[in-house]
């Protein structure tokens, strides 16, 4: 019999637990470490920050489906790794001992590379179901005194897709409260272009955003790097235009990543960074009975930027992480080679509110085969119904790849339209 442990039970742990359980049947022990026992869908956080969701429409407790499919699950934080032993150590004192590990911790939020940046700070974050309804508490007095919004990404920021879409989400929802005349918009960003979201670019998202922009009446600066944050003012660097400070009433800004401490803390395992170094196949080239799937591997970036900006990882990529690391992993037990790699496409759905644009990368880093992005409301519908469709299956404990599957068959809700 062997023993998978899982770290983190999110948009990539959660899927890896069912799968494997699929995979491997009842004779091998699947359990699941996470610092949480509920499950949060966590690209609907932008929807929350402003009321249109709330932690209860987005959320479920972890036990019941893990447990109806014989996962156990320990409702702790991992404390320490110990690759060599291949025992994991939580909060409580609880050795766990493994034969196969993966990682699917998340990332660490940086919020203390910026001075006074995040929730202790002067800014909001959509990054975690806490941070998002603080937003939300945060707004709804911004809303009672209008005022000057910045929205954006800190430099070192790989996920600039919330960034974009809360801009646009506060767009629309001070539109439909009559109130967006009496808010000037900020985008602020250290991508090089707008649309660059850390993958030079998809298809014309350049041209796209921007357009969209100019359309809401949100100004933008790029190559920006933010000094410090204090109460009411934000003090950024434009990359050849000198330092300014900018008024605020309201600010939500997306920070850096890095790895979280318990897994950049094991000699050998990661990069300087703390994001898990994987070969082709989701694997520690140290450690090969160590697998790590979604915002806790390391990505090179496709170019070099003036400014750092690390590379996304998104859920259509991750889902392809989760089912090369099932493969991989069954195929190992069985004693044959590891065999299945991720295949790191991306289909995105940006929503905007009353909008939406969907982006197709495959691969995600170019060079590619296939780019494009495409705008309309049919993004916003089908992005709706994708949260929906996700939720549900994983309430039920579902135990396919299903990325590919409900993604695509958002897409198709276009034709129907």
């Amino acid at each position: 019999m062997a023993r998978i442990v899982i770290i983190g039970a999110s948009t990539g742990g959660l899927p890896a637990a069912f799968e494997l359980n699929t995979a491997l049947g009842h004779d091998h022990e699947i359990t699941v470490i996470s610092n949480t026992d509920t499950f949060h869908f966590i690209p609907s956080n932008p929807w929350v920050a402003v009321g249109w969701r709330s932690r209860g429409d987005i959320s479920f407790p972890l036990r019941t489906p893990l447990e109806k499919k014989g996962i156990k699950l320990i409702a702790e934080a991992a404390a320490s790794i110990d690759p060599v032993k291949k025992e994991i150590t939580t909060s409580s004192g609880t050795v766990v001992a493994y034969d196969y590990l993966v990682i699917a911790t998340g990332p660490r939020l940086a919020f203390d590379e910026v001075p006074g940046l995040g929730p202790e700070g002067h800014t909001a974050s959509v990054c975690t179901i806490d941070h998002a309804e603080k937003a939300f508490e945060q707004y709804r007095k911004f809303l009672e005194d209008p005022g000057p919004i910045i929205v954006g990404a800190a430099q070192g920021a790989s996920c600039f897709g919330p960034a974009y879409e809360f801009a646009f989400i506060l767009d629309a929802d001070l539109r439909k409260k009559k109130l967006r005349r009496k808010v000037p918009m900020t985008f602020i960003t250290p991508e090089p272009y707008i649309g660059h979201m850390g993958l030079s670019g998809v298809g014309d998202s350049k041209g796209l955003i921007e357009h969209e922009l100019r359309e809401r009446h949100i100004s933008w600066h790029t190559n920006t790097k933010i000094k410090r944050v204090e109460e009411g003012k934000m003090t950024v660097e434009v990359l050849n235009e000198g330092e300014r400070e900018l008024p605020f009433r309201y600010s939500m800004i997306i920070p850096a990543f890095k790895g979280v401490d318990v897994v950049a803390g094991v000699e050998g395992l990661c990069n300087p960074k703390g994001f898990v170094v994987v070969d082709e196949f989701q694997r520690s080239p140290m450690y090969t009975d160590i697998y790590a799937i979604g915002v806790s591997i390391a990505i090179a970036p496709p170019e070099a930027t003036p400014l750092p900006v690390g590379v996304p990882k998104t859920g259509f990529m991750i889902g392809s992480m989760v089912a090369a690391t099932v493969r991989n992993i069954k195929a190992s037990i069985e004693g044959a080679p590891v065999w299945s790699k991720a295949s790191w496409n991306a289909i995105c759905l940006s929503d905007m509110g009353d909008s939406g644009i969907a982006f197709v990368a495959i691969p995600q880093i170019p060079p590619r085969d296939v780019t494009w992005a495409k705008k309309g409301r049919w993004v916003h519908i089908a992005k709706a119904g994708y949260e929906k469709y996700f939720l549900r299956k994983m309430k039920k404990g579902i135990s396919e790849p299903f990325y590919e599957k409900t993604i695509l068959n958002a897409l198709k809700i276009k034709k129907l339209l």
